[in-house]
């Protein structure tokens, strides 16, 4: 049996999915977004959110967190910080941070990285998680929708050819009126 992976992002009402695009992260979103990365035990990102999340969330070399953070940040860069990251791309030649680095063929190392245990791996990103659902690898789709529109930005899943059709398994509201969407691929 394969560990899940699992998709989960913040998105706008038109699909952007720029990390800036939607509301801004209070207890409750950090809340989630923290309780969701308890469900797995590897993270799984592009170059690019990688050093984005590695940039915001990994505990500086003084050991304490930056003023900015409040307590639902400080909660969620810990359980975030000493997680196992698995990093897919072709620029970089190294990576820290517990890391370790994927090239050549993704869908290939992706499948192998899921047939090892695990509680789950959970997927980040823009690009990555298109090229992944494109080849059936990804288990649940978790959309935080906001009630914004963008106009403009990296759209979700952009690039799929053929429809991914998908059951709904859960659905609740923040009080910030973003939705938290919970969707599986149907069999």
């Amino acid at each position: 049996m394969t560990q899940p992976l699992r998709y989960a992002i913040n998105t706008t009402l038109d699909g952007c999915v720029h990390h800036e695009a939607g509301l801004p992260p209070d207890a409750e979103s950090m809340a989630f977004w923290t309780d969701e990365l308890r469900r797995s035990d590897t993270l799984l990102y592009g170059r690019t959110t990688f050093e984005l999340m590695e940039g915001a969330w990994r505990r500086p070399e003084s050991g304490d967190w930056p003023d900015w953070m409040d307590d639902s940040e400080v909660a969620f860069s810990e359980v975030m910080d000493p997680m196992r990251k698995v990093v897919a791309s072709g620029t970089l030649d190294a990576v820290d941070w517990n890391a370790e680095l994927i090239r050549g063929d993704v869908v290939d190392a992706v499948r192998r990285l899921k047939e090892q245990p695990g509680r789950g791996i959970a997927l980040g990103g823009v690009k990555l998680p298109a090229t992944l659902a494109a080849h059936g690898l990804i288990d649940e789709f978790t959309f935080v929708v906001h009630p914004v529109v963008a106009g403009h930005g990296p759209r979700l899943l952009d690039g799929i050819r053929d429809q991914i059709h998908l059951e709904l398994v859960e659905q609740r509201a923040f009080r910030s009126g973003a939705v938290v969407q919970r969707y599986r691929p149907l069999a």
